[in-house]
């Protein structure tokens, strides 16, 4: 999963990538308003984590572009900002949830999880596709009930597949959303990871729709033209 944490505070932004990472997540750090709001109209993310006292920019001039642009990423406002009409405001300019500073990084982890889950349509904590569930509050993941163990890069792989569990997942899609920015984006690497990913989850976990893309089975193992090798 991929994240734009937009902060311009050098400790805060640290300490809020570091939990995000720690929970499975690719975070993309930004400090400045205008360069957010370039980023944020140019790539797709998972969630974006937005200060709104930003220089340059303010970060509720960068949600509202955003939004006035039809991006439609969740966003999770914090801000110094504590009264209610401020809140109502940045609510109002499309901010999906909103975490007034100071607050407990368990909380902003909470809430990012609850974010990326509900804009994919899934409401629960533990997500599950066919033979596999995948607890997102804890990175847990088991196939049959019996615990797997992932690396980071597996575990986002996943989950990404398991919350977009409707629909096949392009290759394109998929570097994007894994991949930073400074990582070889290429094919063939994603290509080995799901390699990896089968090996450890069994057959027919993970489909691949030739000429497509990915997906999980829903229904189980699955054979056939649809199901082949990475």
């Amino acid at each position: 999963m991929r994240v734009l944490l937009v902060e311009d505070d050098a400790r805060i932004a640290r300490d809020v990538a570091a939990a995000l990472g720690a929970a499975g997540y690719r975070v993309e750090v930004c400090g400045d308003g205008e360069d957010a709001w370039f980023l944020g109209e140019t790539e797709a993310y998972d969630l974006i984590v937005l200060d709104l006292g930003l220089p340059g920019l303010d970060g509720l001039a960068v949600l509202k572009r955003w939004r006035a642009a039809g991006r439609h990423d969740p966003v999770l406002v914090l801000t110094a900002r504590g009264t209610w009409s401020e809140r109502v405001e940045g609510i109002d300019a499309g901010a999906d949830d909103y975490l007034p500073k100071p607050f407990h990084m368990e909380e902003l982890v909470a809430r990012a999880r609850a974010l990326i889950r509900r804009s994919a349509g899934q409401g629960a904590a533990v997500v599950r596709v066919g033979r596999v569930s995948l607890d997102t509050r804890t990175m847990e993941v088991r196939v049959d009930g019996v615990p797997r163990s992932l690396s980071p890069l597996e575990y986002r792989l996943l989950s990404y597949l398991a919350l977009h569990r409707d629909r096949v997942i392009a290759v394109t899609e998929l570097l994007e959303h894994l991949y930073g920015d400074d990582d070889a984006r290429e094919a063939n690497a994603l290509e080995a990871v799901v390699a990896r990913l089968r090996r450890k989850l069994g057959a027919g976990v993970i489909e691949t729709r030739r000429g497509f893309g990915y997906t999980l089975a829903v229904d189980g193992p699955a054979g056939g033209p649809a199901d082949g090798a990475a």
